[in-house]
């Protein structure tokens, strides 16, 4: 049995939080959190994991970029206008209703819509772990502020490929090698 820490695959579900055509370009390392956002996408493929993706108020800062679109063909955005993902009755409903225990957050921005989803989640008794290298501000301050404040109220903070090889937790499966080839 693994530390309570440790990311597992057991009623866990991904969040993907906003990554919209007008926030996206203007964010701190943007391409680096493309990047790991789309490996955290795959990994959730192969490992069977739930994903739940959210676009705040779409009319206004579009709609999820293509980078991100295309590796959910099919998959239907929340859309919300309370800057917490759990402003969505559907989103909050789904996660009830799948028995999600682990919500994995990854998204835009880090000090506002994934900050207040991951508050937000932890009142609602999730435990959350937040990717901070798929996260991300359009300040590197504000990126980091959000972390912090997620950190201090109680979600686990991680990166891609620490979370990537928590969900694979041992070496001798198939998808051990779909993970190497994801991540060389």
């Amino acid at each position: 049995m693994p530390h309570p820490a440790i990311l597992t695959r057991e009623n866990a579900a991904l969040a993907i939080i906003d990554f919209q055509e007008k926030l996206v370009p203007m964010v701190w390392k943007k391409d680096k959190v493309l990047k790991n956002a789309g490996l955290m996408i795959k990994a959730a493929g192969i490992y069977g994991i739930p994903i739940l993706m959210t676009e705040h108020y779409p009319r206004g800062l579009g709609v999820t970029v293509p980078e991100v679109k295309e590796l959910l063909p099919g998959t239907r955005p929340f859309e919300k206008v309370i800057f917490s993902a759990f402003g969505s009755n559907e989103f909050h409903e789904t996660l009830t209703e799948m028995g999600i225990e682990t919500l994995v957050i990854i998204g835009i921005e880090s000090h506002i819509c994934v900050n207040q989803t991951a508050h937000d989640a932890l009142m609602e008794g999730f435990k959350v772990h937040i990717i901070s290298d798929a996260v991300s501000s359009r300040t590197e301050r504000d990126h980091w502020v959000g972390i912090e404040k997620m950190r201090a109220s109680g979600a686990i903070i991680s990166s891609t490929e620490t979370a990537l090889y928590e969900l694979q937790y041992r070496a001798d499966t198939p998808e051990f090698k779909e993970l190497l080839r994801l991540v060389k």
